[in-house]
């Protein structure tokens, strides 16, 4: 799941420089890592576990009305959990949001044995608000705690670690049903249990975070204060947005950048291979994830000296490969129009596996650099962090509301054929709207010297 979140960081009165040293608890660098923990340990496993298709489950009905009610929460949730935040602090944000990714799979591993849909419905609902708590929090805490020519740095590091969870979980399904034949229709109870462990190990690390009073940068800066609004105040704001032309030539981007996943997992990895091969397939996908950011923000961030002909050129690149890619998944779709694979691909299938693995791989890879590329855009937008945070909180419902909307098609037995030209037409539309505001809206003025340079603002997404 994806989220873009932003907060302001005030300046403390500077003091002796602190005791330098990696470990240094109450260090911007070991909160941010600890809050990359976190995340490893609940977002990446939940993400680990929808990348199987279905959450696991050989019938994807389930997984389809659980993920609708928790992005449909998300929605609203989003907005609120910044308000959460301000009042409990982002221990106790973080704490409650954390909480609940257990729960999520919990359920699954009692519909494994009771067949009850309600529980899993519910939990999703619950894992929607804990989403908007828990990426609050988080928020606040990558952004507020690092030095402003530092802040890029953090982030990296921390969006390292969120993906490199969803590479690890992947290693799970594969390993606890290696052994199962082809026949095994949903993971066994040991791949929930081993995803539940992390995430409650991942709420349990959410006690060690400080609030921002107690962290002393290297420079001996204290982080002074958190500005926040009022969730009334940015809810109204953020509505206004849906009448603002910078917004609605990014709004098919932003719709699409969480409707694919349904499509990819459950339709693509869910629909054609073995059970332990799904696994492994994860952990690719998530890998060519990590891989595509780090590419596509270095790109962005330092491949021209004019900001928009950097973002001009990346749309025309993610446009290129979006092409090849989607092309691809169609000639792959059109072997199975209805939806059934009866002969499952095993990854020791050699040539016939080779092809479905790579076009799933690059599902991921695209991913990250058409996502990368929409952080970066709606960065370049304005400097101004109450406009800024506006545009992330606008971000936030649209991504909900179109992956709640996804998870529904699915659901509904939409041909798989329309989801690809869909979630392909939805793509392509994007890129000619992105260029069209990179042209009109993003400056060069400042291009030559980064946001951390000028002790700006950055717009953090995780996904």
């Amino acid at each position: 799941m994806q989220m873009l979140y932003l907060e302001v960081a005030e300046e403390g009165k500077r003091s002796a420089p602190a005791k330098r040293g990696l470990l240094r608890y109450n260090s911007p660098l070991a909160q941010v890592f600890l809050t990359g923990l976190v995340c490893f340990c609940c977002c990446g496993m939940f993400n680990a576990l929808s990348g199987l298709g279905g959450a696991g489950q050989l019938d994807h009905t389930v997984a389809d009305d659980a993920n609708t009610s928790l992005y449909a929460c998300f929605t609203v949730f989003g907005i609120l959990g910044v308000a959460a935040n301000n009042i409990l602090g982002p221990r106790t944000t973080l704490l409650l949001g954390a909480l609940t990714y257990p729960l999520y799979d919990a359920s699954f591993l009692y519909y494994n044995h009771r067949r009850s849909v309600g529980f899993p419905i519910a939990a999703g609902a619950i894992l929607g608000a804990g989403c908007g708590f828990l990426w609050a929090a988080q928020g606040a805490i990558i952004t507020a705690y690092p030095p402003p020519n530092r802040r890029g740095t953090y982030i990296s590091l921390f969006l390292c670690l969120y993906n490199l969870g969803g590479v690890f979980g992947g290693l799970f399904p594969f390993s606890f049903n290696y052994h199962r034949g082809s026949e095994a229709a949903s993971v066994n109870d040991g791949t929930y249990i081993a995803y539940m462990a992390f995430m409650l190990l991942g709420a349990a690390l959410t006690l060690l975070i400080l609030p921002p009073s107690k962290i002393v940068r290297d420079d001996g800066s204290k982080v002074a204060g958190v500005a926040y609004s009022s969730p009334a105040t940015e809810g109204a704001e953020i509505i206004k947005l849906f009448g603002n032309w910078k917004m609605l030539l990014v709004l098919p981007a932003v719709w699409d950048s969480n409707f694919f996943y349904t499509y990819q997992f459950n339709n693509v990895n869910g629909v054609l291979f073995t059970l332990r091969t799904k696994g492994l397939n994860n952990v690719f996908y998530w890998g060519a994830r990590m891989i595509g950011s780090a590419a596509s923000g270095y790109f962005l961030d330092f491949g021209f000296t004019s900001r928009r002909k950097r973002g001009l050129v990346g749309i025309a690149l993610a446009a290129t490969l979006s092409t090849v890619i989607w092309g691809g998944g169609l000639a792959n779709q059109l072997r199975y129009k209805d939806g059934k694979w009866d002969d499952l691909i095993d990854f020791k299938d050699g040539r016939r596996y080779a092809g479905p693995f790579l076009l799933f791989f690059s599902y991921g890879l695209l991913d990250a650099m058409f996502q990368s590329l929409i952080y970066w855009i709606i960065g370049a937008l304005t400097d101004d962090s109450q406009v800024l945070s506006r545009y992330c909180g606008f971000y936030n419902a649209v991504q909900s509301a179109g992956a709640a909307v996804a998870w529904q098609v699915d659901r509904h037995k939409a041909p798989l054929i329309s989801q690809l030209i869909v979630n392909w037409v939805l793509m392509t539309v994007s890129y000619p709207l992105l260029a069209l505001l990179v042209f009109l809206a993003v400056k060069d003025e400042d291009s030559s010297v980064s946001l951390d340079e000028q002790g700006g603002q950055d717009v953090v997404c995780t996904n």
